[in-house]
């Protein structure tokens, strides 16, 4: 295991629901354009379907959700938020899917991507990954490599570009932990901003975003820290 020393001009954040990056990355995004790095956050699923209440309404939460997933941006300091707006437990890694996402790549020309690990699937037993993570996953994969940085796929998305790193989170093999001491505040603030996902138990979920920090954090010998699958691409 070892420290994040990554410093990058620009990155891009892919996850599949608003509160996604957030929570698995929003220390790291916080403290990269407190540093003056280009954050640019791509949420693929409009999270019309992300609540337990029966009788809750799609259009409502929908709307809820892109005000949370802003307000939670703006906290990050994030240059652009986009929405895909692909309903809830529809992702697909299709062709429309990866050409969107190269699109993107290639507007913002990111040094480093960050996004879900699609390999991870269950975790200790009790939890089973989302499929709208792990497709979400294996797209920004074969956006990022090779598609992006050839210019045979995609030609009408503008010129090739060549992604130096992938940040993969929510792993079973982390391999770098990033020192967000100074931001975990500011990534508590952005968790808490989903409202609609926290059925009113802000203090647990505080709780845990801390907790987790520590645990990661421990790793390399710092207050808090986020934990990521690093990828150099050869190129």
């Amino acid at each position: 295991m070892r420290a994040l020393r990554l410093q990058p001009q620009t990155v891009m954040a892919i996850y599949a629901h608003p509160d996604d990056a957030d929570v698995a990355a929003g220390g790291l995004l916080a403290r990269w354009s407190s540093e003056g790095c280009e954050v640019h956050l791509v949420v693929i699923c409009d999270g019309a379907k992300g609540s337990h209440v029966t009788k809750a309404d799609s259009a409502s939460l929908r709307g809820a959700r892109r005000e949370e997933l802003q307000f939670a941006a703006d906290l990050l300091g994030a240059a652009t938020v986009h929405g895909l707006d692909r309903p809830d437990g529809e992702v697909v890694n299709d062709e429309r899917l990866r050409e969107e996402l190269v699109g993107l790549l290639r507007k913002y020309r990111p040094e480093v991507v960050l996004g879900p690990d699609p390999t991870a699937t269950f975790f200790g037993g009790v939890y089973i990954n989302h499929r709208d993570h792990r497709e979400t996953g294996w797209a920004l994969l074969d956006a990022v490599a090779p598609a992006a940085a050839m210019p045979l796929y995609f030609p009408l998305q503008g010129p090739p570009h060549q992604v130096q790193q992938l940040l993969l989170s929510g792993t079973h093999e982390p391999d770098v932990v990033a020192d967000v001491s100074l931001t975990i505040d500011t990534k508590v603030k952005a968790v808490l901003a989903h409202a609609s996902q926290l059925a009113g138990d802000d203090g647990a979920i505080r709780d845990m975003v801390y907790g987790r920090a520590v645990q990661a954090g421990r790793m390399v010998g710092v207050a808090f820290g986020e934990a990521f699958r690093c990828v150099e691409l050869a190129f």
